[in-house]
């Protein structure tokens, strides 16, 4: 008798654990809860922590809350001009309300991906109708992303999802247009280099003839500062000369002399032929003209 309470007391311990564990649930605080009685929801958008439930009869279920990432099958999409594009994009997303989401997706996250994969498509078809492929590639995306994110919430939040960021991850052409556009880039970016070019030599032949301007005013400048400072030398030489001539002329005769000895006399086979009695070998006498007539004089 003993034994058998044990065994009932030990079991009915185990129900208790059970039955408490069972009763006892806990929310992260990435996760988004709603609490179920008997298939019919009761609680929705539990706040995190420790929570109770009636065993057997309330039930839990738990949704990621944190951002998540649906990433696009690139599609094809027709422009303005009937051309097509290969878009790829990717939603940013996340659960709004847990109970519309429940109700509308079965908190199923493959179904909302596919919902929003639908409706990012229904999107961008509409946006990239309205613009020419300039548009689309690079004059107009950020706002064709923004269009779309407003788009997409206005949509997703009646599935109790928002929808954070729509990226656009490549806008890719067919390649008959590439190659047209590679061309035409390739023609408009050799007129700019031979633009360039052309403005580069136009400078180039300007500076050439600046600088050459510059010099020939700059060597003509020299010369006549030259020309004018040696006629002002040449003016104080012949000066210096006449007042040397003034003070000591028979002085200043002799120094010319010497001066023409050294001219004409510079090597040992220079040959001058003149008069003995000239007036240029007047000094090689040993008298002066002067001096002669005095000594005749007297």
């Amino acid at each position: 008798m003993g034994q058998a309470m044990k065994t009932s007391i030990l079991v009915l311990l185990v129900l208790a654990a059970i039955v408490a564990y069972g009763s006892m649930f806990t929310v992260d605080e990435r996760e988004r809860a709603i609490m179920f009685r008997l298939g019919e929801i009761v609680r929705e958008d539990i706040d995190p922590g420790l929570h109770f439930k009636l065993p057997f009869i309330n039930n839990v279920r738990k949704f990621d809350g944190r951002i998540l990432t649906m990433d696009a099958l690139p599609e094809r999409y027709l422009t303005a001009e009937l051309k097509n594009v290969r878009v790829d994009a990717f939603v940013k997303w996340r659960i709004n309300d847990v109970g519309a989401y429940y109700r509308t997706m079965g908190g199923d996250e493959t179904r909302a991906n596919m919902r929003l994969s639908q409706i990012i498509k229904d999107g961008l078809r509409g946006e990239f109708g309205k613009r020419t492929i300039q548009d689309v590639v690079s004059g107009e995306r950020a706002l064709i992303m923004d269009i779309i994110t407003a788009h997409a919430n206005r949509q997703a939040r009646n599935f109790g999802i928002d929808v954070v960021d729509v990226r656009l991850k490549r806008v890719d052409l067919p390649d008959d247009i590439s190659v047209s556009i590679y061309r035409r880039m390739e023609a408009e970016r050799t007129r700019v280099a031979n633009e360039l070019r052309s403005r580069g030599a136009e400078a180039a032949e300007r500076i050439r003839a600046d600088a050459d301007r510059q010099r020939t005013i700059l060597v003509a400048e020299a010369q006549r500062d030259a020309e004018r400072i040696r006629g002002e030398g040449d003016a104080r030489a012949a000066a210096i000369f006449a007042e040397a001539f003034s003070e000591d002329a028979e002085f200043f005769s002799l120094y010319r002399s010497l001066a023409a000895y050294r001219a004409t006399f510079n090597s040992q086979n220079d040959v001058l032929v003149l008069e003995p009695d000239s007036e240029f070998f007047k000094y090689f006498t040993g008298s002066m003209p002067g001096a002669r007539g005095s000594a005749r004089a007297n």
